[in-house]
């Protein structure tokens, strides 16, 4: 006998859902980058970005837009 939900979602539909209502970005969005106030600041989101791109999450061009933008 399968199981079956009545109406419930599983595990991955209600953090689809969260994640819809929340606005959290999907794997595919590029992360999003704020105006940086000071060196520090700058560096870190620099490395993140760096995290992102070598662990795949983010490709090479999106990588260099996103730093371009740091860097304006």
């Amino acid at each position: 006998m399968p199981f079956a939900r009545a109406g419930r979602p599983g595990l991955l539909g209600t953090v689809a859902r969260t994640a819809a209502l929340t606005g959290t970005p999907s794997r595919d969005a590029p992360p999003p980058v704020s105006t940086p106030r000071g060196g520090n600041e700058l560096a870190d989101q620099l490395s993140r970005l760096a995290e992102l791109r070598s662990s795949g999450l983010l490709t090479d061009a999106e990588f260099a837009a996103a730093k371009a933008r740091l860097l304006m």
